[in-house]
Formats: C-alpha cells, structure tokens, sequence
C-alpha cells in the first residue's frame, strides 16, 4: 500500500509540473505553429551585427519549467572557400518523405542569400546501404560540408569518420551518431522527447490504459531513444500498458500493413503512437478510413500533421521545432567550412501541439 500511495503522489506530482509546464508554454506553441504556417520569423541581431533567428523550447518534460534559447546564426559574409568558389554542401535523408521536404525548404532559403549550392539525396525507402552508397558519392565529389540523418549509426559511423579523414566536415541531424567523429548534432535529445510523450499520454488516459506503437528502422538512434523513454515514463510513472510495438522498416506499405494489423489484433485500444513519419502518414489513412474515435500522436510537424490535427485524425505531436533544422545546418556547415568549432549538440528543445495551440495561433494572425 506504501508503494502504491508514494507511485500516485509521484504521478500526481509530474502531472502538476505538466500542467503547469503547458500553461506556461501554451505561447510557445503558438509561436512555433505561426512560424510553421507562416514560413518566416522574428530575428534581433548580436552584437557582431550577425542575423539571429531565436526560439525558445522546451527541453525538460519530467523535471520543473525550463526553457532555452536556441539561436540559429545566419552568417552575413558570402559562404566562400579558401579558393574562391562557392560552397557546396550535402544533405543526406534517411528516405524520400514530405517530413524532410520542410526541411529542405529551409535549408534553400538559407543558402540562397550565402551562395551555398545544396546537393539533397534520400534513399527511396530507408536503406541503410544505399544511404552509405550516397554519402561515399558525396565524399567523392569533395563536397565542401555533409549533413546527415542517418538510418543505421553504427553502420554509418566508418562512413563519417573517413568524410571527416577527408577534411569534410560532417554534422547530424534528427538521429545521431555519437560514436563517429561528427562534428555536431542538430536536434533535441529523444529520450527526453520519448518521456513527453508519456506524459502527453497519461495525462490523456489518466494513467491507465493499452497502446499500440509503430516505429521505423530498427538501428535507427532517434526512434529507438524515443521508444526507450516512451516505456520508461510509462512504466515508471503509469499503468499504461504497450500492447504492441511494430517497426515498418522505412516502408510506407508495411506502414500501414502494421498498423491494420495492430488494430485487427487489439481493437480495443486507448491510443495510437507514431515514432516516425511514414507511422504518422499510415495512421492518417488509417484514421480517415475507419473513421477512429481513439488518441493518436506522434512527433514532428509538417503540413499533413496540422491538417490531421485540425480534422480530428491526431491528437497531438510533440515538434522538436524542425523547420528550424534547414537553417541550422546551413549555418553550421558554414561554420565547420571556414574552420570554427561547433557544439557537440545543438538542442532544438521541443514542444507539444495540439488543437487547441492551433486555435490559438489562428486567433493571434
């Protein structure tokens, strides 16, 4: 009895710093969906009269309110190598998806202004061998820079290291590979991202209920930390039980497969989580076809995920602020070309949307 009243006065707890942490933050959201829809932001400059691009996120989803400032430098000189030709920098995707298309939009719209040729490739499906065929054909073209969301880091890892052997420097984006010898990382620590969504989750059920989970590539850092912190939230924290965890593997067919799979197998489930985009993009479908009355959330945030919350098919996402990415990998390959030393990791933070953040930044425009 001692057990269970200290694990309910600990829920109780993190759902207080929860709500308490929303209300707070509910502005934020509005800023980043405004951001989204409007495709442009607000910026001050430093001191040095640099361009500065700023948001402020979230980072911490168990633990009291805090928030960072996460500047994206926008470097004024033109982006000119040593020998006084443009930069060229790569851009390697996981798989082809309109997820990374925001992204890519970013990262052109940063690039224009510092005459910055951008080479954008992605896998069909998410091969990891096809995605390391890719990054060798950059290395062989002597790019001037790489940034990289890699399918498989420990196949990756030999990869970036010889880019970087090379004099390339490489960054990460979205998913990592801590044990190369990249240069940065770009995005917000997924374990963390995992355990929001936990508690996005147990707020909705109140502590109880059955979940199915699909996920992507299996050797896929990001979507792994994500699912680690799920289930540690959740066990930790809740009753909330994971009926079922799928992995489509990069393949939008299986996707779905799974997902009415799931469903067929467990029809009497509380909500649905999507860890990657073709999981979020099946669900949709899924969604629209039967004409579900259930919970589905999933990360990221791109035009078919405001639309789906809007209609009803989503519950909410938890945004690490991804279309900041595009300039920030523009501005940090800059920085890696012209010999500067970058973080190790660059925290984008993160925060939830949901329908009530959208009415909310529709009613500020």
């Amino acid at each position: 009895m001692a057990v269970e009243h200290r694990r309910r006065r600990q829920r109780r707890g993190v759902l207080d710093r929860l709500a308490l942490r929303r209300s707070l933050h509910g502005l934020l959201a509005v800023m980043l969906v405004m951001l989204f829809t409007t495709g442009c932001w607000g910026g001050h400059s430093d001191e040095d009269g640099s361009d500065m691009a700023t948001i402020s996120g979230l980072t911490d989803p168990i633990g009291g309110v805090s928030t960072k400032e996460v500047k994206a430098n926008v470097v004024q000189d033109k982006a000119v190598s040593h020998n006084g030709r443009t930069l060229t920098f790569g851009i390697l995707y996981p798989f082809a998806h309109m997820f990374y298309e925001t992204i890519t939009e970013q990262a052109k719209a940063a690039a224009g202004p510092q005459q910055v040729s951008l080479l954008v490739q992605a896998p069909d499906e998410a091969n990891a061998e096809q995605q390391i065929r890719m990054m060798e054909n950059m290395i062989n073209r002597h790019v001037d820079g790489i940034a990289v969301d890699p399918i498989d880091a420990t196949a990756m890892q030999p990869v970036i290291d010889k880019a970087i052997a090379a004099g390339i420097p490489v960054i990460c984006f979205e998913s990592d590979a801590p044990g190369s010898q990249r240069l940065s990382f770009i995005g917000a620590d997924n374990r963390l991202a995992g355990q929001r969504m936990g508690g996005l989750l147990d707020g909705l059920l109140g502590g109880r209920g059955m979940i199915l989970v699909e996920t992507g590539a299996s050797h896929m850092d990001s979507l792994n930390k994500r699912l680690e912190g799920l289930r540690y939230y959740l066990e930790t924290y809740t009753e909330i039980q994971i009926l079922d965890v799928r992995y489509n593997e990069g393949s939008e067919a299986t996707a779905q497969t799974d997902l009415e799979q799931m469903i067929d197998d467990h029809p009497h489930f509380d909500a649905f989580i999507a860890l990657d985009p073709l999981s979020v993009s099946a669900a949709v479908l899924v969604w629209k076809a039967m004409g579900l009355n259930r919970h589905a959330l999933t990360f990221g945030m791109m035009p078919e995920i405001e639309d789906a919350i809007r209609n009803g098919q989503l519950t909410a996402t938890v945004s690490q602020y991804e279309q900041e990415w595009g300039a920030q990998i523009v501005s940090r390959l800059i920085q890696a070309a012209g010999g500067h030393k970058l973080p190790a990791f660059s925290d984008t933070g993160m925060t939830d949307v949901t329908m009530e953040t959208l009415s909310r930044a529709a009613a500020e425009k």
